[in-house]
């Protein structure tokens, strides 16, 4: 049984492979009503983790997922419904984040980089993950959230 009061896990990915590996335990844990938060700065690797959530749930590793930072969104569809893959780089937090359609894609899987511009609009309950890039290519990750499945996920890291 996992600690609901734990606090943020830390994991380090050495390489791509291990980030796409991460990014498959993740899927095989994601249910709807899921939100991720992908935060970290620029070239971090937010991009990539959620191309590799998005393939593994698709299961096409081959997968076209083209980054969302002009469109704001780009939906899939999975074998466990609907996951919707937010960029909010370009997005001001405010009233106008209602009109990206996000109460509703919050019913379905939701796979969103730059989360600060959500303000109080973040999803309770959301899986976090912070991304700091070294520079020697590894990726210093923490994690927060997901008290009931976090362990699981950490079991095999």
């Amino acid at each position: 049984m996992s600690d609901p009061q734990a606090g943020p896990r830390r994991l380090t990915l050495p390489s791509l492979d291990a980030t796409e590996r991460f990014a498959r335990r993740i899927a095989a844990l994601l249910q709807p009503g899921d939100a991720v938060l992908l935060s970290g700065p620029l070239g971090a690797g937010k991009s990539a983790l959620a191309r590799a959530i998005l393939r593994a749930l698709t299961e096409d590793p081959a997968l076209e997922v083209p980054s969302p930072s002009f469109t704001l969104v780009q939906t899939y569809e999975t074998p466990r419904g609907l996951v919707h893959h937010y960029d909010l780089w370009r997005v001001e937090p405010g009233p106008d984040l209602g009109e990206l359609g996000l109460d509703e894609a919050f019913e379905d899987i939701t796979l969103i980089e730059w989360p600060d511009r959500l303000g109080n609009q973040a999803p309770s309950g959301a899986f976090a993950i912070m991304i700091t890039p070294e520079a020697d290519g590894r990726r210093d990750v923490t994690l927060a959230g997901w008290p009931d499945r976090l362990s699981q996920l950490m079991d095999e890291t």
